[in-house]
Protein backbone atom coordinates (compact mmCIF):
# COMPACT_ATOMS: atom_id res chain seq x y z
CA UNK A 1 0.00 0.00 0.00
CA UNK A 2 1.17 3.52 -0.79
CA UNK A 3 2.08 5.64 2.26
CA UNK A 4 -0.15 8.67 2.79
CA UNK A 5 1.29 9.84 6.12
CA UNK A 6 5.06 9.75 6.55
CA UNK A 7 6.98 11.02 9.57
CA UNK A 8 10.73 11.18 9.98
CA UNK A 9 12.40 11.98 13.29
CA UNK A 10 9.37 13.64 14.87
CA UNK A 11 10.04 14.37 18.54
CA UNK A 12 8.80 16.31 21.55
CA UNK A 13 11.48 16.94 24.21
CA UNK A 14 10.98 14.86 27.39
CA UNK A 15 7.83 13.23 25.96
CA UNK A 16 8.50 11.68 22.57
CA UNK A 17 11.79 10.31 21.27
CA UNK A 18 12.67 10.81 17.57
CA UNK A 19 10.15 8.65 15.76
CA UNK A 20 9.69 7.40 12.19
CA UNK A 21 6.42 5.96 10.97
CA UNK A 22 4.19 5.72 7.93
CA UNK A 23 0.50 4.98 7.44
CA UNK A 24 -0.91 3.86 4.12
CA UNK A 25 -4.10 4.88 2.41
CA UNK A 26 -6.95 2.58 3.33
CA UNK A 27 -5.22 1.63 6.59
CA UNK A 28 -6.97 1.93 9.95
CA UNK A 29 -4.27 2.08 12.64
CA UNK A 30 -4.76 1.90 16.42
CA UNK A 31 -2.36 3.69 18.76
CA UNK A 32 -2.17 2.20 22.25
CA UNK A 33 0.00 2.59 25.32
CA UNK A 34 -0.24 3.15 29.08
CA UNK A 35 -1.08 6.55 30.54
CA UNK A 36 1.73 9.01 29.89
CA UNK A 37 3.37 6.80 27.26
CA UNK A 38 3.37 9.51 24.59
CA UNK A 39 0.28 8.74 22.49
CA UNK A 40 -1.11 12.27 22.54
CA UNK A 41 2.34 13.78 22.08
CA UNK A 42 2.82 11.64 18.97
CA UNK A 43 -0.56 12.61 17.53
CA UNK A 44 0.02 16.30 18.24
CA UNK A 45 3.48 16.14 16.68
CA UNK A 46 2.09 14.45 13.56
CA UNK A 47 -0.58 17.15 13.37
CA UNK A 48 2.10 19.83 13.49
CA UNK A 49 0.81 21.23 16.79
CA UNK A 50 3.90 20.22 18.80
CA UNK A 51 6.29 19.32 16.02
CA UNK A 52 9.57 20.53 17.52
CA UNK A 53 11.83 18.18 15.55
CA UNK A 54 11.50 16.17 12.36
CA UNK A 55 9.22 16.32 9.34
CA UNK A 56 5.70 15.14 8.53
CA UNK A 57 4.43 14.80 4.97
CA UNK A 58 0.99 13.80 3.72
CA UNK A 59 0.81 12.70 0.13
CA UNK A 60 4.33 14.09 -0.23
CA UNK A 61 3.37 17.57 1.02
CA UNK A 62 5.06 19.05 4.06
CA UNK A 63 2.38 19.98 6.59
CA UNK A 64 4.31 22.85 8.16
CA UNK A 65 4.70 24.76 4.91
CA UNK A 66 1.15 24.07 3.67
CA UNK A 67 -1.23 27.08 3.80
CA UNK A 68 -4.04 26.77 6.40
CA UNK A 69 -6.78 25.95 3.87
CA UNK A 70 -4.59 23.28 2.28
CA UNK A 71 -3.73 21.81 5.68
CA UNK A 72 -7.43 21.20 6.29
CA UNK A 73 -7.47 19.02 3.18
CA UNK A 74 -4.31 17.21 4.24
CA UNK A 75 -5.13 16.34 7.85
CA UNK A 76 -7.56 16.74 10.68
CA UNK A 77 -6.84 16.31 14.38
CA UNK A 78 -9.49 15.33 16.93
CA UNK A 79 -8.26 16.19 20.45
CA UNK A 80 -9.01 13.97 23.44
CA UNK A 81 -10.76 16.78 25.30
CA UNK A 82 -14.44 17.23 24.50
CA UNK A 83 -14.71 20.52 26.38
CA UNK A 84 -16.44 23.21 24.33
CA UNK A 85 -17.28 26.42 26.15
CA UNK A 86 -18.59 28.47 23.24
CA UNK A 87 -22.41 28.80 23.17
CA UNK A 88 -22.52 28.27 19.40
CA UNK A 89 -24.59 25.74 17.51
CA UNK A 90 -23.44 22.24 16.66
CA UNK A 91 -23.98 23.15 13.00
CA UNK A 92 -21.50 26.03 13.27
CA UNK A 93 -18.91 23.83 14.98
CA UNK A 94 -19.06 21.36 12.08
CA UNK A 95 -18.66 24.23 9.62
CA UNK A 96 -15.40 25.22 11.32
CA UNK A 97 -13.84 22.09 9.82
CA UNK A 98 -14.30 23.39 6.26
CA UNK A 99 -11.88 25.67 4.42
CA UNK A 100 -14.84 27.21 2.54
CA UNK A 101 -18.58 27.17 3.39
CA UNK A 102 -20.37 24.06 2.13
CA UNK A 103 -23.89 23.57 3.49
CA UNK A 104 -24.37 20.32 1.58
CA UNK A 105 -21.31 18.79 3.24
CA UNK A 106 -22.53 19.90 6.68
CA UNK A 107 -25.92 18.31 6.00
CA UNK A 108 -24.23 15.05 4.93
CA UNK A 109 -22.37 14.89 8.24
CA UNK A 110 -25.47 15.76 10.26
CA UNK A 111 -27.20 12.75 8.71
CA UNK A 112 -24.16 10.48 8.99
CA UNK A 113 -23.74 11.13 12.71
CA UNK A 114 -27.46 11.43 13.46
CA UNK A 115 -27.20 14.99 14.73
CA UNK A 116 -30.45 16.41 13.33
CA UNK A 117 -32.05 16.87 16.78
CA UNK A 118 -28.90 18.52 18.15
CA UNK A 119 -27.85 20.71 15.26
CA UNK A 120 -29.25 24.02 16.52
CA UNK A 121 -28.42 23.48 20.18
CA UNK A 122 -25.42 25.23 21.76
CA UNK A 123 -22.59 22.73 21.96
CA UNK A 124 -21.84 23.63 25.57
CA UNK A 125 -25.29 22.27 26.49
CA UNK A 126 -24.67 18.85 24.94
CA UNK A 127 -23.55 15.70 26.74
CA UNK A 128 -19.93 14.60 26.39
CA UNK A 129 -20.92 11.81 24.00
CA UNK A 130 -22.99 14.19 21.88
CA UNK A 131 -20.11 16.66 21.69
CA UNK A 132 -17.86 13.78 20.62
CA UNK A 133 -20.07 13.16 17.60
CA UNK A 134 -20.14 16.86 16.70
CA UNK A 135 -16.35 17.08 16.91
CA UNK A 136 -15.94 13.94 14.82
CA UNK A 137 -18.18 15.52 12.19
CA UNK A 138 -15.94 18.59 12.24
CA UNK A 139 -12.85 16.37 11.82
CA UNK A 140 -14.43 14.63 8.82
CA UNK A 141 -15.76 17.80 7.21
CA UNK A 142 -12.95 18.64 4.78
CA UNK A 143 -12.40 15.00 3.72
CA UNK A 144 -8.71 15.16 4.75
CA UNK A 145 -6.19 12.63 3.50
CA UNK A 146 -5.22 11.76 7.09
CA UNK A 147 -7.27 11.65 10.28
CA UNK A 148 -5.45 11.83 13.63
CA UNK A 149 -7.95 10.94 16.34
CA UNK A 150 -7.21 11.07 20.06
CA UNK A 151 -9.55 8.66 21.87
CA UNK A 152 -12.43 8.89 19.35
CA UNK A 153 -14.30 6.02 21.08
CA UNK A 154 -14.19 7.45 24.61
CA UNK A 155 -17.43 8.70 26.20
CA UNK A 156 -19.57 6.85 23.65
CA UNK A 157 -22.33 4.34 24.39
CA UNK A 158 -22.06 0.85 22.81
CA UNK A 159 -24.09 1.77 19.72
CA UNK A 160 -21.90 4.77 18.98
CA UNK A 161 -18.67 2.85 19.57
CA UNK A 162 -19.74 0.36 16.90
CA UNK A 163 -21.21 3.02 14.61
CA UNK A 164 -18.08 5.18 14.84
CA UNK A 165 -15.87 2.22 13.95
CA UNK A 166 -18.17 1.52 11.01
CA UNK A 167 -17.94 5.15 9.84
CA UNK A 168 -14.15 5.19 10.17
CA UNK A 169 -13.81 1.93 8.26
CA UNK A 170 -15.98 3.21 5.41
CA UNK A 171 -14.23 6.59 5.41
CA UNK A 172 -10.85 4.89 5.39
CA UNK A 173 -11.48 2.41 2.59
CA UNK A 174 -13.67 4.49 0.29
CA UNK A 175 -11.34 7.50 0.14
CA UNK A 176 -7.97 5.73 0.47
CA UNK A 177 -7.43 7.76 3.63
CA UNK A 178 -5.00 7.00 6.48
CA UNK A 179 -6.51 6.98 9.97
CA UNK A 180 -4.51 6.83 13.21
CA UNK A 181 -6.60 6.64 16.39
CA UNK A 182 -5.53 6.28 20.03
CA UNK A 183 -7.47 3.86 22.23
CA UNK A 184 -7.62 2.82 25.87
CA UNK A 185 -9.77 -0.30 25.50
CA UNK A 186 -7.47 -3.08 24.31
CA UNK A 187 -10.40 -5.19 23.10
CA UNK A 188 -11.24 -2.51 20.52
CA UNK A 189 -7.94 -2.89 18.65
CA UNK A 190 -9.22 -5.96 16.79
CA UNK A 191 -11.39 -3.63 14.73
CA UNK A 192 -8.18 -2.11 13.29
CA UNK A 193 -5.77 -3.29 10.60
CA UNK A 194 -2.60 -2.48 12.52
CA UNK A 195 -1.53 -1.52 16.02
CA UNK A 196 1.25 0.78 17.20
CA UNK A 197 2.25 0.35 20.85
CA UNK A 198 3.92 3.33 22.49
CA UNK A 199 5.80 3.13 25.79
CA UNK A 200 8.11 5.66 27.44
CA UNK A 201 7.96 7.98 24.45
CA UNK A 202 8.77 5.52 21.69
CA UNK A 203 7.08 2.93 19.49
CA UNK A 204 7.93 -0.50 20.92
CA UNK A 205 5.66 -2.70 18.78
CA UNK A 206 4.03 -2.41 15.36
CA UNK A 207 1.95 -5.23 13.92
CA UNK A 208 -1.36 -6.99 13.52
CA UNK A 209 -3.77 -6.68 16.47
CA UNK A 210 -3.49 -10.27 17.71
CA UNK A 211 0.29 -10.21 17.42
CA UNK A 212 0.64 -7.03 19.48
CA UNK A 213 -1.95 -8.11 22.07
CA UNK A 214 0.00 -11.31 22.72
CA UNK A 215 3.42 -9.66 22.70
CA UNK A 216 5.91 -9.37 25.51
CA UNK A 217 6.18 -5.66 24.69
CA UNK A 218 2.51 -5.13 25.55
CA UNK A 219 2.74 -7.14 28.76
CA UNK A 220 5.75 -5.08 29.81
CA UNK A 221 4.19 -1.73 28.90
CA UNK A 222 0.78 -2.29 30.48
CA UNK A 223 1.79 -4.76 33.22
CA UNK A 224 -1.06 -7.03 32.16
CA UNK A 225 -1.11 -10.11 30.00
CA UNK A 226 -3.65 -11.88 27.81
CA UNK A 227 -5.23 -15.04 29.19
CA UNK A 228 -7.98 -17.29 27.87
CA UNK A 229 -10.87 -15.44 29.48
CA UNK A 230 -9.51 -11.89 29.36
CA UNK A 231 -6.61 -10.12 31.08
CA UNK A 232 -4.70 -10.51 34.30
CA UNK A 233 -2.18 -8.37 36.13
CA UNK A 234 1.38 -9.40 35.56
CA UNK A 235 2.93 -9.83 38.97
CA UNK A 236 6.22 -8.07 39.61
CA UNK A 237 9.26 -10.31 39.53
Amino acid sequence: MTPVLEARGVAVPNRLEPTDLSCAGGELVALIGPNGAGKTSLLRALAGIELEEGQVTIGGEDIVSAPPARRMRLLSFLPATRALVWPISACDVISLGLPTPDRNRVDELIELLELRLLVHRPVNSLSTGERSRVLLARALAACPQTLLLDEPLSNLDPYWVLRTLQILRKTDSSADRAILASLHNLEQVRAFDRVLLVDKGRIVADGKPDEVLASEALATAFRVEKVTDGWRIRERA
